[in-house]
């Protein structure tokens, strides 16, 4: 598995990175409304899950400052990016590990698998209906599997961008022929090279050093 990965995560709230928050827990903070609710037994059960991903837990009042973050207009459009991002990546996660072509290395294979579970799952840390928010807690699942799963995830997107090519010159669809990990690295040292060569070639010449014009057109 690749120790680094290509994918630059947008940013989610700025509350979520932080250990503590300023100032005095107010039991308003309690109330947040707006379909707002985090109950102890469902962030108990959603710290556990993110200890499971070697990630701290969080607590109610980083989420609830989260979701003040999302509802304010200076902050929204990049949280909400941030959220939707991380959606798409859930999808590459689960057709990564759904693809029986792809030999994904063993230690990508747990962490995968608890995003997958997490994201179809019926046990949500906070509620689908609540405004603005919803989504979110899937968005830090894989945010907090992203170390484990960033560098093999973008393996296997790199391995479907270069069996795409292959089919197109092979001329039929994706799944009428053998494609596996062992032939993406190949194709990827193959791709490295020739881009290298183009490089090379782009700033040096064929013709000896010190040669004169040795062609004139007329």
């Amino acid at each position: 598995m690749n120790a680094q990965f290509a994918t630059t995560l947008l940013p989610l709230p700025a509350a979520l990175q932080s250990a503590s928050l300023p100032g005095p827990r107010h039991p308003a903070r309690r109330r947040p409304g707006g379909g707002f609710a985090i109950h102890a037994k469902a962030l108990a059960r959603f710290n556990r899950l993110l200890g499971r991903l070697q990630h701290v837990p969080l607590e109610r009042e980083q989420l609830v400052a989260a979701w003040r973050e999302l509802l304010d207009r200076s902050s929204r459009e990049h949280c909400t990016a941030g959220i939707e991002q991380r959606l798409q990546l859930a999808v590459a996660v689960e057709r990564m590990i759904r693809d029986a072509t792809w030999q994904a290395a063993n230690e990508a294979i747990a962490p995968a698998r608890v995003v997958v579970s997490y994201i179809h799952g019926k046990h949500e840390l906070i509620p689908r209906q609540a405004a603005r928010a919803r989504r979110l807690d899937d968005a830090i699942v894989v945010d907090a599997a992203w170390p484990q799963l960033g560098g093999e995830v973008d393996s296997y997107l790199d391995y479907c961008r270069l069996r795409a090519i292959e089919a197109e010159w092979r001329g039929c669809p994706v799944g009428q022929f053998t494609f596996t990990r062992a032939d993406w690295q190949q194709a990827r040292h193959a791709e490295a090279s020739l881009l290298a060569h183009v490089r090379r070639v782009g700033q040096t010449s064929y013709l000896p050093a010190g040669t004169t014009a040795l062609f004139r057109i007329r």
